[in-house]
């Protein structure tokens, strides 16, 4: 039992430096993710209806949570691991189930709206171009250019390979005289990559957390089990 014990406090050590890297590295995605010029210029369009805002803060507070729960799972099972508490190790426990419930969902969210982040950024994208082709306004011409300049693309390409007045108003020069990168192959291109890397980081979380629960439960057990053999065959002479 000792000995098993000790290899399992030695598992668990290591996991819970794994979880903290993971927490950290989820955290510092999220906030690349909410602050980066390419995803806030989308989610700043002033849109009756835009569903990728929602999408883009939504994401932002549950990876925070999502990160500090693993974290705080990784500290308590550390502190359990060193101190052989048994109390610390239930709320260890109870941290890494918390993040694998709430780790579920989004991967499954990821799996069943695979496309819908997509959607809803090159949809953002197709009112923006719309509104400056229909109106010259500033403030929409001002939004479409930036987004240019930070994705690196032209406008939308015609089937008939021409550019419009939009694409040679609103585009770097370089990239309109060198018929610059679709737009929303960009986006599209750029954003799978991205969930492509956030989806594998969930499922490296999900093996963590996993493991994270057997290893505290089994040392809850492992201490529950050593005290009671501490305590058979002692006897009280009065």
């Amino acid at each position: 039992l000792k000995c098993g014990m000790r290899t399992t406090k030695c598992q668990l050590l290591v996991t819970s430096l794994c979880v903290m890297l993971l927490g950290l590295s989820i955290a510092t995605l999220s906030t690349v993710t909410h602050y980066g010029l390419r995803f806030t210029l989308i989610s700043n369009v002033t849109l009756d209806s835009n569903t990728y805002k929602v999408i883009h803060h939504t994401a932002f507070y549950f990876g925070i949570c999502l990160s500090m729960t693993l974290i705080l799972a990784a500290l308590l099972s550390s502190a359990a691991t060193v101190r052989e508490s048994q109390c610390l190790t239930a709320m260890g426990f109870f941290c890494f189930a918390l993040a694998f419930c709430g780790l579920i969902p989004a991967a499954c969210w990821r799996y069943t709206h695979s496309t819908e982040v997509e959607d809803s950024m090159m949809d953002v994208y197709d009112f923006v171009y719309e509104e400056v082709r229909r109106n010259t306004s500033s403030f929409r011409r001002h939004e479409l250019t930036a987004i240019h300049e930070a994705f690196l693309c032209c406008g939308k390409h015609s089937p008939f390979g021409d550019t419009t007045s939009v694409e040679n108003k609103t585009c770097p020069p370089d990239q309109v005289h060198n018929e610059g990168q679709d737009c929303l192959q960009e986006i599209q291109d750029f954003l799978k990559k991205h969930m492509d890397f956030v989806f594998s980081l969930l499922g490296i979380a999900i093996g963590f957390t996993v493991y994270g629960m057997f290893l505290t439960s089994f040392l809850w057990f492992s201490i529950h089990f050593s005290s009671n053999l501490y305590r058979k065959g002692k006897y009280i002479l009065r």
